[in-house]
């Protein structure tokens, strides 16, 4: 089984590509923190970030765009998708992302900026959860 569960705080404002078709892909990177901790012995464990690289795809992503933004706090699911690529200097590199299927805002509305709903879309009754209804393919 291939499945991701994050909590974690957004680190910029999602970035959003518009394809043929009305087809939508957002990024965002998301940081999760462990926490630190000291042993009984007195040695400090400092907290532990990571960072994610998140994609959401056509009606999530028109709803991360309108919703979502530095800062704020999300819950996701999802699958990794590693893909690779070759730089500018012929290296290869490796990119690990999560391809979101659902999400649900944690950060409370009155600390998020008001955004007006538009007719027409269907997460104006609820921004703060979002579902993939795709088959779960990347694209």
């Amino acid at each position: 089984m291939n499945k991701a569960i994050l909590i974690g705080n957004v680190g910029r404002d999602p970035s959003v590509k518009y394809f043929e078709g009305g087809r939508a892909v957002a990024q965002l990177p998301l940081a999760t923190t462990e926490r630190g901790y000291t042993l009984q012995n007195g040695t400090v464990v400092p907290d532990r970030t990571e960072w994610h690289n998140l994609v959401f795809r056509n009606g999530m992503a028109q709803t991360v765009e309108k919703y979502v933004h530095k800062g704020d706090k999300l819950y996701v699911e999802g699958k990794i998708f590693t893909r690779s690529y070759d730089d500018q200097s012929g290296i290869r590199r490796y990119v690990t992302e999560i391809y979101v299927d659902e999400m649900e805002m944690l950060t409370p509305k009155s600390n998020q900026p008001a955004v007006a709903p538009q007719a027409g879309d269907p997460q104006q009754t609820n921004p703060q959860t979002a579902s993939a209804t795709e088959d779960g393919t990347p694209f």
